[in-house]
C-alpha cells in the first residue's frame, strides 16, 4: 500500500510538473506574442510619426520656399521700380535740357531755316501729296514761308536721284490763324511749342506732325529700353 502511495505521489508530481511546464511554455508563448504585437505596434506608431514629421517638414519647406520666392519677387520689383524711377528722372532731365536747347534754336535764323526745309522735305516724302497746308508758330511765319521754294527744290532733287522722277507740289501757309502754340517762356504758362511744323492736306484727312516737341518725344521713347 505504501508503494502504491509512493507511485501515486510520483505520478501526481509528474502531472504537476507537466502542467507547470505547459503553463511556462504557454506563458512564454503569450509573452513572445505580446512582445511581437508590441514591436509591430511600436513600428507602426514610429512609421506614422515619421510620415507625419516628413509631411510637416515638406509643408514647412514649401511655406519657406513660397516666402523666399515672395521676398525675392518683392525685392526684384522694388529694385525694378527704383531703377525705373531713376531712369525716369534721367529722361526728364534729358528732356528738360533738350527742350531748353531746342527752344533757343529758332534764334539762329540760318540753322532754323535749314531745319525747317529738312522737316518739310521729310514730311512731303511721308505724305506724297500734291497740295499741302503748313501750320507753324506765329513767330515762325516769315521764316517758314521763305523755305517753300527751297524745300520743293530739295524734295524734287531727292526724288530725281532716288527714283528718277519729279513732282509738282503746292505748299501753302495756314493763314486761318490756327497757329501752333508760342515758344516756351516764363511769361507763357499755357501750352507751348518748341518749333517745327505740321503738314496737312486741304481736307485735313492726312496730317504729318513734324514739330520739335513730337520729334523730341520720339527720340526719348526710342532711347528708353
Amino acid at each position: 500500500m505504501a508503494l502504491d502511495d509512493a507511485e501515486a505521489q510520483k505520478q501526481i508530481q509528474q502531472m504537476v510538473n507537466f502542467i507547470l511546464n505547459e503553463a511556462k511554455d504557454k506563458a512564454h508563448e503569450i509573452e513572445a506574442k505580446a512582445l511581437e504585437d508590441f514591436n509591430i505596434e511600436k513600428l507602426r506608431i514610429v512609421q506614422k510619426m515619421k510620415e507625419k514629421i516628413r509631411l510637416e517638414f515638406q509643408k514647412k519647406a514649401k511655406q519657406m520656399e513660397i516666402k523666399r520666392s515672395m521676398s525675392r519677387s518683392s525685392a526684384i520689383n522694388k529694385a525694378r521700380l527704383k531703377k525705373m524711377c531713376a531712369k525716369d528722372q534721367v529722361f526728364k532731365e534729358i528732356y528738360k535740357i533738350s527742350s531748353e536747347k531746342l527752344a533757343e534754336l529758332y534764334k539762329d535764323k540760318e540753322k532754323y531755316k535749314n531745319l525747317i526745309i529738312d522737316l518739310i522735305v521729310q514730311s512731303l516724302f511721308y505724305m506724297q501729296e500734291p497740295h499741302v497746308i503748313i501750320r507753324c508758330r506765329d513767330v515762325d511765319k516769315a521764316i517758314v514761308e521763305s523755305c517753300f521754294n527751297e524745300a520743293v527744290q530739295k524734295y524734287n532733287e531727292k526724288l530725281k536721284s532716288q527714283f528718277n522722277i519729279t513732282k509738282n507740289v503746292k505748299i501753302e501757309l495756314d493763314k486761318s490763324g490756327n497757329y501752333l502754340p508760342p515758344p516756351p517762356s516764363s511769361d507763357n504758362e499755357g501750352k507751348s511749342c518748341l518749333g517745327g511744323i505740321i503738314l496737312s492736306t486741304p481736307n485735313k484727312k492726312i496730317n504729318c506732325d513734324n514739330t520739335l516737341d513730337v520729334r523730341l518725344k520720339l527720340a526719348i521713347e526710342y532711347c528708353t529700353p
